[in-house]
């Protein structure tokens, strides 16, 4: 993620109102239910690795892949800041990859990605690449777990607004624009940063997100293997609303397990 460079130096510190151990603990209870308690896991855009550390801290064999370097240093130097436990060493494994060209050693038991990254992939013939990609990584029957920005909060929460934050270490002004027939939304966003004393420097990167209609993610899934499960308000179960902002979604890889090339059973009604 090229757009992932200044903002990573700050990312931590206003995004600190991102509620990681409740999604943590709701991811968890998630994966218990369909039998993962522990084993390998994949986080898809792992950013700065708080959610991948909660999940190691849980038990999980860990992986964190993100596209932007400077955000893998944060989660790298986080992780060996973070004290020892009981001598045995670190498992989480770091990977500098684009998500749209995943490439693993071997198979995971679930993939998770939180914080709208699938959003990030704006041309719906890449989102498929990559759900294939994520497919191919699961075990047989392996689950994928992850939360997409609805139209709703990019057109009626987002829409044309600014966003401003000042801080001592550092400020932003988030513009926002959505053009609601690409249902692309664009934010540009000027960053402020301290380095020294009284000195801020001033950076900028413009993000782009796409929204997807859960119709649209549910043919991708199938036509990529992935039997859709479940989909639900964010992080609490609830039934999908028109005016939810954030939705997660549930898959189950099923190529492996019947052999066919796109998953007969992923668009069935619930």
């Amino acid at each position: 993620m090229e757009a992932y460079r200044s903002f990573a130096r700050v990312y931590d510190l206003f995004m600190d109102n991102v509620p990681y151990e409740e999604w943590s603990g709701y991811l968890i209870r998630l994966l218990k239910g369909y039998g993962i308690a522990d084993g390998l896991v994949l986080d898809l855009g792992c950013g700065t690795g708080k959610l991948t550390r909660l999940l190691h801290a849980a038990g999980y064999d860990m992986i964190g892949i993100d596209g932007s370097a400077d955000m893998l240093e944060i989660a790298r130097e986080a992780e060996w800041d973070a004290p020892e436990d009981d001598g045995e060493e670190r498992r989480i494994l770091y990977l500098l990859q684009d998500m749209r060209e995943l490439e693993l050693y071997g198979t995971v038991r679930a993939v998770v990605s939180v914080c709208d990254c699938i959003n990030y992939i704006t041309d719906a013939s890449e989102l498929l690449a990559v759900f294939r990609l994520v497919n191919n990584y699961l075990d047989p029957g392996g689950i994928f777990i992850f939360d997409i920005n609805t139209c709703y909060k990019y057109r009626e929460v987002l829409g044309e607004t600014a966003i401003c934050e000042n801080r001592r270490e550092g400020s932003f002004i988030w513009e926002n624009y959505f053009d609601e027939e690409s249902c692309i939304n664009e934010y540009d966003l000027t960053l402020f940063i301290q380095e020294e004393g009284d000195l801020y420097r001033k950076y900028e990167e413009t993000h782009y997100q796409r929204a997807y209609g859960l119709d649209e993610i549910k043919r991708l899934l199938a036509q990529a293997g992935l039997m859709f499960l479940a989909a639900g308000e964010a992080y609490t179960g609830e039934p999908v609303r028109a005016d939810s902002e954030r939705i997660y979604v549930i898959a189950k890889e099923c190529r492996k397990m019947c052999g066919a090339d796109t998953c007969c059973g992923a668009i069935r009604k619930e």
